[in-house]
């Protein structure tokens, strides 16, 4: 029964065209035109255009699959300028599945011909990752990825990926052991690539957490979910990914998945449609009782990624956690602005549009004065870094699990 569920989850994900075709027609003409998705939408509101806008896009793609158009770099530009943040679809008053639509154009149309392939490779394999982290720990990268980058083009994707390469030490340090206790709830956590890597801290912050509240867990492998591709219309690569994510979590015997990266929430959900697949902090706010955490005068600026708030939905359990810490003053970063202009890839592909994006979310954080900065999604902290780097400013930053694991109360 297994093996034919994932057959038919694979057949799902490899539409034929025709087929693709009139799946995005039938999602376009849900939409009604009305227009309350402009004021959410970040690159409407970067351009005012409103091929830039859900509803212009929506056109677009219907027109595509019509046969109406053709996907010409002028056309396509459009759609490769979507941020993929859902807002709209939040607050869509016909339910029109914009993100569904979203990828099945991206697959009929294909790959961006000027997508950063090699870039793109290296960061889904985390070994490679780790190795480049290490060579440019032992060489000052601090020192030297600022010189090499300001050589390069400013809409260049490898400047972007220097300017966002973390300083941190990233050797691998050892993972909490898994617990023995067989008759607690098995949690899978799934690590991804670049968060594998850049944010192995909130990982084990994360296995911490889950066994303090009574969660037996086990580690998948550290692989790419398919999401860069998936989201940048290489089917067939998300396919096999696909593949790799549901071979693994069969062996994991667990009954839940969890992955401290939301922008790896949608892709799993996808590849994994009958399993549990969540955000850490919601399986930990229903056991919030078995935490206590020790106090922390600090005031912090807790920044919500788009991913949490529209496909994990999970701010409000986080917020609940954090308030279990005695005397953390926090400030949610206000919105608009909709987006960091992070956005997996994007922030890559479209360096200037993106920083344009962060400036107003750094301005927002500014007004609330933190001594820290807490933000779920690696992208998007490691994008808000490098524009603190550029403005000057210096609010430490982490994963709101890495600071809650920090001051958990370890019972004796």
């Amino acid at each position: 029964m297994r093996a034919g569920n994932d057959s038919m989850i694979t057949m799902a994900l490899e539409k034929p065209p025709h087929t693709r075709k009139q799946k995005i027609v039938a999602l376009a003409d849900q939409c009604v035109q009305c227009g309350l998705c402009l004021p959410t939408c970040p690159t409407y509101g970067l351009d005012g255009n409103e091929a830039e806008s859900p509803r212009g896009r929506i056109a677009i793609a219907a027109a595509l699959a019509r046969g109406d158009a053709e996907p010409t770099a002028a056309l396509r530009i459009h759609l490769d300028h979507c941020l993929g943040c859902l807002n709209c679809q939040r607050v869509c008053p016909a339910n029109v599945k914009y993100g569904e639509l979203l990828v099945e154009t991206r697959a009929l149309i294909g790959p961006a011909p000027e997508r950063p392939t090699v870039l793109l490779t290296l960061l889904r394999q985390p070994t490679l990752l780790r190795l480049a982290a290490r060579v440019a720990g032992t060489t000052g990268v601090a020192y030297w990825k600022q010189r090499l980058a300001s050589r390069l083009p400013a809409n260049s994707a490898w400047r972007a990926a220097l300017q966002t390469w973390s300083d941190a030490d990233s050797d691998a340090k050892p993972l909490p052991a898994p617990a023995d206790d067989a008759g607690h709830t098995t949690v899978a956590i799934f690590p991804g690539c670049v968060a594998s890597v850049e944010d192995e801290a909130a990982e084990r912050a994360a296995i911490t957490l889950l066994q303090a509240a009574g969660y037996r867990v086990a580690r998948l492998p550290a692989f790419c979910c398919g999401a860069m591709d998936l989201h940048g219309g290489d089917m067939d690569t998300a396919v096999r990914l696909a593949d790799r994510v549901r071979e693994n979590w069969h062996r994991s015997g667990a009954t839940k998945l969890v992955t401290v990266t939301p922008g790896c929430l949608g892709t799993l959900r996808r590849a994994l449609p009958d399993v549990a697949v969540s955000d850490p902090v919601s399986l930990l706010a229903e056991r919030i009782d078995r935490l206590a955490f020790r106090p922390l005068e600090q005031r912090i600026a807790l920044h919500f990624p788009c991913t949490q708030l529209n496909v994990a939905r999970s701010e409000a359990a986080l917020q609940e956690l954090l308030r279990k810490i005695p005397s953390l003053d926090i400030a949610v970063v206000p919105r608009p602005p909709h987006c960091c202009g992070a956005a997996g890839t994007h922030m890559l592909e479209f360096p200037e549009r993106a920083a344009r994006l962060r400036e107003g979310v750094l301005g927002q954080i500014a007004t609330l004065a933190p001594e820290q900065l807490l933000s779920s999604n690696i992208g998007c902290r490691l994008h808000l870094a490098a524009g603190m780097d550029e403005q000057g400013r210096h609010w430490p930053h982490m994963h709101p699990l890495t600071l809650l694991a920090q001051q958990l109360e370890i019972s004796p």
